[in-house]
């Protein structure tokens, strides 16, 4: 049962609430869900019915739970779960990659592995130290010198590590060397097990069994949530299927299933899945793209040479071409591949309690801003909404926010023109960048028939990208406004049911309104490319890219000269835009963005070339 609670419950009426659960023998778990308090009541003593809860002070709403599981359920939570591990989120907007040996062999080779697949973007290391094997004949781990050694790759590269627990015993060596235990899919009804990590403070990768349905698995996710361990992550290893061409068959419609029937993320396994190494990336793509959280994936540096799982374990130059490949596919469904996820998530927990951890965007909550925003930064920073582009770069540049998160480029309707003169204003820097797809929906009040709205609000651009879609509502008065979320408060401001907006399904949930149509864009390649803005570098990045800003003599060939240094040093422009220079009629500077990073000792030579060919040149970013 879920009862929800007044938010302006009294201490009193709490404790009347708390003896009637405890004279009934209830079992009880709080959380916030949307900002609500909710207890969920689980036990087999329970007698009372809803509605004799519902009568008592303090207590919205009481519903039954209809599901077997009731705690991972999303009935009982509607907000997604997300686990931190160290800097890490899993269940956020990044995609997550856990990657490593099947199992530990030796310090040299797991801290050589760790290395390499920290380099291509895996923020977690996994590696067994003790190894469930059908023959008994066959490498069974390290076991604590593994542990040791896991714990020592955490300490050397920075990477969390994650490694699968066989045995209640081990639960006081998992608890002083490891982040996260795994569960395998051989232990995944081992009871006593569940129950023994539900106890455990670190979070739990439960991998579903051989041969077991979702209900099953749920199931005994809730053991570890009835234990009082919430931080569990799914992990769908593949099940045994009549098919011999792979080791198992990867169910990746589990994933949309279990995203409706519970709020724990999803990860993904490909390799033990498919169990053959070229089929491994196109399952890992394939995963992305059905909306898994994150994915555990084995390289191995020597898979000819490996003790467990060789012929699965990709090398890691494949696996670092699979992580270019997310990278891409990623934003087509609102995640992001993040290659500086933890460096970034070091400056910024080094920035110390008393340095505002802010990032500016504009417009309101539930905007695509504040979607890049937490894209880019995850929950490491309080993302601030703002008005106008000018109170952002004023914001960053007194020090009231630390970052700004401002879009420059959109696939489909060209540069914001306004925010690069304020670069070209303003003394600030570029640390970084996000792009995300822009997915328009019209919304409106809960139970509008679509055919009644009059007033359609949003920003003008948002007009011209979903032209086709607005031919139905040719009759309709079109309200430009500043930005889409903006739009979706003022329906939900004014309870006017003949209005709608254009806006992310974000706003819409964020304000409790209604989606009525998703995906009402012309074109689905419309994607914003948001920069990240800051007084200052932080942190020693690897920076792959440069944008700058410059301006050439009026002359015949000037603009030319500049850009055959580029050419032959062999530096690939991925823009170059003009702009007029403030104050100065028919004047003009030009920004470029560069694939490489102009300050680099190597590129010395090309720094002294603009100099001496522009009037004037200003590094704006480099990340």
């Amino acid at each position: 049962m879920k009862l929800v609670l007044s938010k302006d419950i009294t201490p009193d009426q709490r404790a009347a609430l708390d003896s009637a659960m405890a004279a009934d023998g209830c079992s009880t778990r709080e959380i916030t869900d949307s900002g609500r308090q909710v207890i969920c009541i689980t036990g087999s003593r329970v007698k009372k019915q809803p509605e004799d809860y519902l009568s008592l002070a303090g207590v919205t709403d009481a519903c039954p739970i209809s599901t077997a599981h009731k705690l991972v359920s999303r009935e009982f939570k509607t907000e997604d779960t997300r686990i931190k591990i160290g800097n890490v989120v899993v269940g956020g907007d990044r995609i997550v990659v856990v990657a490593g040996p099947c199992a530990v062999e030796s310090r040299d080779q797991a801290m050589t592995i760790a290395k390499e697949v920290k380099k291509y973007g895996a923020v977690l290391f996994r590696g067994g130290a003790y190894k469930p094997r059908s023959s008994p004949y066959s490498f069974q781990g390290l076991e604590e010198e593994g542990l040791k050694i896991l714990a020592e790759v955490r300490e050397k590269t920075g990477l969390g590590v994650v490694t699968e627990m066989t045995s209640p015993a081990q639960a006081e060596l998992m608890e002083r060397y490891v982040d996260v235990v795994q569960i395998g899919a051989r232990n995944m009804q081992n009871f006593e097990l569940l129950k023994c990590v539900g106890k455990m403070t670190k979070p739990v990768v439960l991998k579903r069994g051989l041969a077991s349905t979702i209900q099953e698995w749920l199931m005994s996710a809730e053991y570890i949530a009835a234990g009082g361990n919430t931080n569990v992550i799914l992990c769908e290893r593949g099940i045994r299927t009549f098919e011999p061409y792979t080791r198992n068959t990867l169910d990746l419609s589990a994933i949309p299933v279990l995203k409706k029937l519970t709020h724990l993320p999803i990860i993904i396994d490909p390799s033990h899945a498919t169990g053959i190494r070229e089929k491994v990336a196109p399952m890992a793509r394939a995963a992305v793209a059905a909306g898994a959280d994150a994915l555990m994936i084995e390289v191995h540096n020597n898979p000819d040479q490996a003790l467990s799982d060789g012929p699965q374990s990709l090398y890691p130059e494949q696996f670092g071409n699979l992580t270019r490949d997310i990278y891409v596919i990623a934003p087509v469904v609102g995640k992001q591949m993040d290659f500086d996820y933890l460096k970034k998530s070091e400056v910024i927990a080094g920035l110390g309690s008393g340095t505002s951890k802010t990032a500016a965007f504009i417009g309101e909550n539930g905007a695509y801003s504040h979607k890049a925003s937490l894209a880019y930064f995850g929950d490491d920073v309080t993302s601030v909404p703002m008005k106008t582009f000018r109170d952002i770069f004023t914001a960053v540049e007194n020090g009231s926010v630390e970052y700004g998160v401002i879009p420059v480029e959109n696939s489909l309707s060209g540069s914001i023109h306004e925010n690069y003169d304020l670069l070209q204003e303003y003394d600030l820097k570029i640390i970084g960048e996000v792009t995300i797809r822009i997915k328009h929906a019209l919304i409106t009040h809960p139970d509008v028939d679509p055919k009644d709205v009059s007033r359609i609000l949003a920003p003008a651009h948002a007009f011209t990208q979903c032209r086709n879609y607005m031919e139905q509502y040719a009759h309709a008065e079109l309200v430009p406004v500043k930005a889409a979320a903006s739009a979706v408060r003022h329906i939900k401001d004014s309870g006017d049911r003949t209005m709608a907006a254009i806006g992310s399904a974000m706003a819409a949930d964020i304000f409790d309104l209604e989606v009525k149509a998703q995906s009402i864009e012309d074109n689905p390649r419309n994607y914003t490319r948001f920069a990240v803005i800051a007084k200052a570098y932080k942190g020693q990045k690897k920076v792959s890219k440069t944008s700058l800003i410059f301006a050439t003599g009026n002359q015949p060939g000037a603009l030319f000269e500049v850009m055959k240094i580029f050419s032959e040093h062999q530096i690939n422009l991925v823009k170059l835009e003009s702009r007029p220079i403030l104050g100065k009629p028919w004047e003009y500077m030009f920004y470029a963005d560069l694939e490489a990073d102009i300050l680099s000792e190597s590129l010395t030579l090309v720094m002294d070339e603009l100099k001496a060919k522009s009037e004037y040149l200003r590094i704006l970013g480099r990340y």
